[in-house]
């Protein structure tokens, strides 16, 4: 259920981002209201999730797919360029998120294994 609740944390974080960018620094009022939500509920998921999960690997996660899917949201929604440098950032973020979710399973594995409660 952690790794759910971190999942749609993230996702939150891509429509706050959004959101931010659509309110033109606060300026607009629907758009600055519906980045003040969803930022809301995605820490209070991201909160929720930290309850089982490890604070670096959640983190990691969590902002890994605010980044990315920002990143793409960015390009397919908004028009924005896509360039080899822009990519390769993404890919790098991308790649820690990864980094830390095996790292994470592979701590649960050995927990289980181990006959301790499985934490993450």
């Amino acid at each position: 259920m952690s790794w759910i609740l971190l999942f749609i944390a993230g996702l939150l974080e891509v429509a706050w981002a959004a959101g931010l960018k659509s309110s033109e620094g606060f300026t607009r009022l629907w758009p600055s209201v519906f980045t003040l939500v969803t930022a809301t509920g995605s820490f209070v998921l991201l909160a929720m999730a930290m309850r089982q999960l490890p604070l670096g690997t959640a983190y990691a996660v969590w902002t890994g797919i605010g980044a990315v899917g920002a990143f793409i949201f960015g390009i397919v929604m908004m028009g924005e360029a896509l360039t080899v440098a822009r990519v390769a950032s993404a890919a790098s973020r991308w790649n820690r998120c990864r980094t830390a979710s095996r790292k994470c399973v592979r701590r649960s594995i050995a927990r289980v294994i181990s006959s301790r409660s499985c934490r993450c």
